[in-house]
């Protein structure tokens, strides 16, 4: 990867506790950036910055619980970070599951929830950090980076409610792009198709059929699914995308996405 000096840049990072999110923190981290992470579960947050601290000893962290839902709690997220690290350049707004349903079984609870969590989860945080990151605009590099999904693009039957809101919320990221561009912040996003997740090894756990290695487990559902590249994307990769998106490495880039679905996309 190309090597970038971040010292003196803040990155925040939604749903930071583990997975992609947890990935894109160590990049930033590993570049010189102060970081802050966020995630609704205590625990599983105060193991990621147990885990980060080690890896990086001098590391500027801030975690913080917070539910992206949440008004308050972003806020609060917000305050802290500025109480904290004085800015913010780079957000990333990664949150949120797929819903496994088709329209027939979709009630309108599960549409309402479904809909409200893709687009708050990039609308709050969004909207509290938007000054800093302003702010940070006239010192060179101010970006908004979201995790979607392929679904936006490709929608799947069997998941109706979330391929509907992921192509929302990728047109919502293109109308900020437009918005933002005179004010200097860059916003993109990364689609993602399968990558590897506790949600995922715990499938494996319950799935896999004797002996049978998550690697090769995962091969077969990869071969199922048509996927080109054969495998699950890993979180790392998905960050790198992200990492990119995020700092000056695409510094005329706005309104654009990068594809991290190993080859599953169709569309030209």
């Amino acid at each position: 990867m190309i090597q970038i000096d971040l010292n003196g840049q803040v990155a925040v990072v939604t749903g930071g506790s583990s997975g992609i999110g947890l990935a894109c923190a160590q990049l930033f981290l590993r570049a010189g950036a102060s970081v802050a992470i966020c995630g609704r579960d205590t625990e599983r947050l105060a193991q990621a910055e147990a885990a980060l601290s080690a890896k990086y000893p001098d590391a500027r962290l801030l975690a913080r619980r917070c539910d992206v839902l949440n008004t308050e709690d972003v806020s609060a997220f917000a305050e802290a970070v500025q109480a904290r690290f004085g800015r913010t350049d780079m957000l990333i707004n990664n949150a949120g599951q797929g819903r496994v349903s088709t329209f027939a079984d979709t009630s309108d609870e599960a549409w309402r929830e479904e809909l409200d969590l893709k687009y708050f989860s990039v609308i709050r945080p969004t909207r509290a950090f938007l000054p800093m990151l302003r702010d940070a605009a006239g010192s060179g590099n101010a970006a908004i980076v979201c995790v979607n999904s392929l679904l936006a693009l490709q929608p799947e039957p069997h998941m109706v409610a979330t391929s509907s809101a992921r192509a929302g919320v990728q047109n919502l990221i293109k109308s900020l792009a437009v918005e933002l561009a005179p004010q200097r912040v860059r916003v993109n996003s990364i689609l993602i198709g399968i990558v590897e997740s506790g949600q995922w090894r715990r499938r494996y756990a319950k799935e896999a059929q004797p002996g049978q290695s998550w690697d090769d487990w995962t091969a077969e559902l990869a071969r199922k699914k048509n996927i080109p590249l054969g495998r699950f994307g890993k979180p790392e990769e998905a960050a790198q995308a992200l990492f990119y998106l995020a700092t000056t490495l695409s510094s005329y880039t706005t309104g654009s996405h990068i594809d991290v679905s190993g080859g599953v996309a169709r569309h030209v």
